[in-house]
C-alpha cells in the first residue's frame, strides 16, 4: 500500500511540473494526407526575466541548396511567407504572451514535397532592468514523408508495458480481495465459537445455581 501511495504522490508531483518548459526533440516522420507537428521549443535559462520573442521558420526541400523563409511569427501575428505553404501550414507554439518558448507548427495535409530540412530560428530579447539582450537559437529538423505511418519502438514497448501493468493491477485486486474475505471469514468463525463457548459457560452456571437451590417446605 506505501508503494502505490509513493507512486501517487510522484504522479501529483510531476504534475505540478508540467507547466514548466522542457525541451523536446520533434518527431521526424509525416506520413501523406496526415497532419504532422514539426516541434521547436526553446526554454529561457533564467525563467523569472522578461523577454520578448518573434519566430522565423525556413524549409529546404530534398535536393534543393538553400532555405526559404515560409513563416514568420510575433505575438499573434503568423505570416505565411511562401505560397507553397498557404494553407498548410499553421502555427501550433505559444500565443497568450511575447515571451514565446514553445514555437512548434503544424502542417497540414502532408505531401511528399514537404521532406527536407526544416529551421526554426528563435530570436529572443531578454529585457533587464538597465539593458536589453539579443540572443537567437536556431534548430534544424530532418523531416521524411512516407506512405503509412511506422510505429516506433518506443510505443510498442509503452503499449506493451501498460498491458503488463494492467494485468499486474488486476491480479494483484483479485489477490487482496481473496485476502480480505478470507481475513473477514475466519474473524467471523472466532466470533461464531466465541459466543458459542460463552453460551455454554453461562448455560452450565445456570445449572448449577440451580441445583444448589433446596426447595423449601
Amino acid at each position: 500500500m506505501d508503494y502505490w501511495v509513493g507512486l501517487l504522490v510522484c504522479l501529483m508531483t510531476a504534475y505540478t511540473c508540467w507547466s514548466g518548459c522542457v525541451e523536446v526533440d520533434s518527431e521526424t516522420e509525416a506520413v501523406v494526407g496526415k497532419e504532422f507537428k514539426i516541434r521547436c521549443i526553446s526554454c529561457k535559462k533564467r525563467g523569472e526575466t522578461s523577454a520578448k520573442t518573434f519566430t522565423e521558420w525556413f524549409f529546404r526541400g530534398d535536393g534543393m541548396e538553400k532555405f526559404d523563409l515560409i513563416l514568420l511569427y510575433q505575438y499573434k501575428h503568423t505570416n505565411i511567407m511562401d505560397d507553397r505553404f498557404l494553407s498548410r501550414i499553421k502555427w501550433n507554439g505559444s500565443s497568450h504572451s511575447e515571451d514565446l518558448q514553445d514555437m512548434s507548427v503544424v502542417i497540414t495535409n502532408v505531401s511528399f514535397d514537404h521532406a527536407g530540412t526544416y529551421m526554426c530560428r528563435v530570436n529572443r530579447t531578454l529585457m533587464f532592468e538597465s539593458h536589453d539582450y539579443n540572443t537567437n537559437v536556431t534548430k534544424f529538423i530532418e523531416v521524411t514523408v512516407v506512405d503509412k505511418g511506422n510505429r516506433d519502438v518506443a510505443s510498442i514497448v509503452s503499449e506493451i508495458m501498460m498491458y503488463v501493468l494492467i494485468v499486474v493491477l488486476t491480479i494483484w485486486l483479485v489477490v487482496e480481495m481473496i485476502y480480505c474475505y478470507r481475513k473477514i471469514a475466519a474473524a467471523g468463525e472466532e466470533a461464531v465459537l466465541e459466543n458459542a463457548s460463552d453460551y455454554l459457560a453461562i448455560t452450565a452456571e445456570t445449572k448449577d445455581n440451580c441445583l444448589g437451590v433446596q426447595p423449601q417446605e
